[in-house]
């Protein structure tokens, strides 16, 4: 089989999609992106490597740019809100994508679609999952269709309402389908399979169902989420609770709103584990792992030598002297970034930045870093009793009052790491991004992986207090540094 070149990929702003393009380029792959809205694409680390084209799967004549001279097509879109005419939205879009890939001469598709027996009654997102595929392979492009159930990876919607309920609830209610069997997959695996079935010829027109290495219940699936988060959990099994009401309580208790919980929730509702033994006959080095090393590679990515690469998302702004904000609540950590254009050279904003702390104080509010500072040393903690090595010179592995610096990229970057008593963990992250020669993006962002209700409830508690410090701050590292080149070039 001659091994495809050109790649396009669908759905490259989701979870999916957004993961499987850089394995694509660490295989030498030419890779393409459709997207409907491609700002939605900025700061992505990989954007200066593909080609993107702008197109929406339901208007066909702007499917033909992106489809021409594709080898191979991955196809990842659907509808996950569940509304009146999804199920029909899905069909149209796939028939839509599928016409203008044969018309095209793309060679064959990749879909990954759901798991789940199509002779039982399967929930109506499972159903719209698998019609999708039917709606692909009619188009006459020969069709890869993976089938999974929850995937297991943090930043995944099925695996992210796991985490909050169990981080967040310590006595669980617990319906029948919280009983049903799953088998869930690492996104790792996943991601396995789907680059390896591009050089792959036996699995081309094949339907074929992936799995972890065991099979679980959604119970089973919460309680050892919370053995590997220390956390004690209460399953109480309740006789009645509907979708309905379960996707109202997921609401509620979750950032997930219940117009998404309920198609995943009816979904629980079947029994989704492989029946097949194609994945392993096909792609015989992949080995699925076991749920609970899915589980801990996923709480890994809140270690701090990884934030780097998962959560520093850089910004594309047009605002001007205005600071920019986003409150995020994903993938296990809470996260606030904020942007301000600087006029000073990018080495003077890492100066004055890196010079926070210990007597030169925190730049604004010093009378509620020491207040908080004293609170922490009431509960056994350090509080600003450490102050910093020197007062204007940082390396890795120093102490700057209750932070410890985790890393630091000369005239670029610090991240700290917070050793004050929380409810989690925490760290606080600046950069530079120069605009020109004398004129810097700064951006700073506040992380929080919270542990249980309780990191929750001090989140969310503080955050009225945390906002505006952390705004004022800003705002005052960048006066003090456009201060700073003044004096200096005058």
């Amino acid at each position: 089989m001659q091994k495809p070149k050109r790649i396009l990929v669908t759905g490259a702003t989701g979870y999916i999609g957004g993961r499987l393009i850089p394995r694509l380029l660490e295989n030498e792959y030419q890779v393409r992106v459709l997207a409907r809205d491609p700002l939605r694409l900025a700061g992505r680390t990989w954007t200066d490597q593909v080609e993107i084209v702008k197109g929406d799967v339901l208007e066909p004549e702007s499917l033909v740019q992106a489809c021409s001279d594709i080898d191979v097509a991955y196809y990842f879109i659907h509808s996950m809100v569940s509304t009146e005419n999804f199920h029909q939205r899905d069909v149209d879009a796939a028939h839509n994508f599928g016409e203008a890939a044969q018309k095209s001469g793309v060679k064959r598709i990749i879909y990954l679609g759901g798991l789940g027996d199509p002779e039982s009654q399967l929930s109506e997102h499972l159903q719209s999952r698998q019609e999708t595929g039917r709606a692909l392979t009619a188009s006459g492009v020969p069709v890869t269709e993976f089938r999974a159930a929850v995937i297991v990876g943090s930043g995944s919607i099925s695996f992210e309402m796991i985490r909050y309920l169990t981080e967040r609830v310590p006595i669980m209610i617990c319906p029948s389908w919280v009983y049903n069997r799953i088998q869930p997959i690492a996104i790792r695996n996943v991601l396995d399979y789907l680059v390896a079935a591009l050089e792959e010829p036996s699995s081309i027109g094949e339907i074929i169902e992936i799995g972890g290495a065991d099979v679980q219940t959604y119970a089973s699936m919460m309680t050892t989420y919370a053995s590997e988060r220390g956390l004690r959990r209460i399953m109480l099994p309740v006789p009645v609770l509907t979708p309905f009401l379960s996707s109202y309580w997921v609401h509620w208790v979750t950032p997930i709103n219940a117009r998404l919980a309920r198609p995943l929730i009816e979904g629980l509702r079947n029994e989704v584990i492989v029946r097949t033994n194609k994945a392993r006959q096909m792609f015989p080095n992949i080995e699925p792992m076991p749920y609970r090393q899915a589980v801990s590679l996923s709480l890994s990515k809140l270690d701090a030598g990884q934030i780097e690469t998962s959560w520093a998302d850089a910004l594309v702004s047009s605002y001007g002297e205005r600071s920019v904000v986003v409150l995020r609540n994903e993938e296990g950590m809470i996260e606030e970034h904020r942007e301000h254009i600087v006029n000073a050279p990018a080495s003077i904003v890492y100066d004055v930045f890196t010079s926070l702390g210990g007597e030169n104080g925190w730049a604004v509010f010093n009378w509620a870093w020491q207040l908080r500072g004293l609170l922490d040393r009431m509960v056994g903690g350090s509080g600003l009793r450490r102050g910093r090595r020197d007062p204007k010179e940082i390396r890795v592995g120093d102490a700057v009052d209750f932070w410890r610096v985790e890393i630091v990229d000369e005239n670029k970057h610090m991240l700290l790491r917070a050793e004050m008593k929380v409810p989690g963990r925490a760290w606080l992250e600046f950069k530079t991004h120069p605009l020109s020669e004398n004129q810097t993006t700064l951006t700073q962002t506040a992380y929080f992986a919270p542990k249980g209700l309780a990191g929750m409830l001090y989140w969310y508690l503080l955050y009225p207090f945390h906002g505006l410090i952390f705004s004022r701050m800003i705002r005052a590292v960048g006066q003090q540094a456009e201060t700073l080149y003044k004096t200096s070039t005058t």
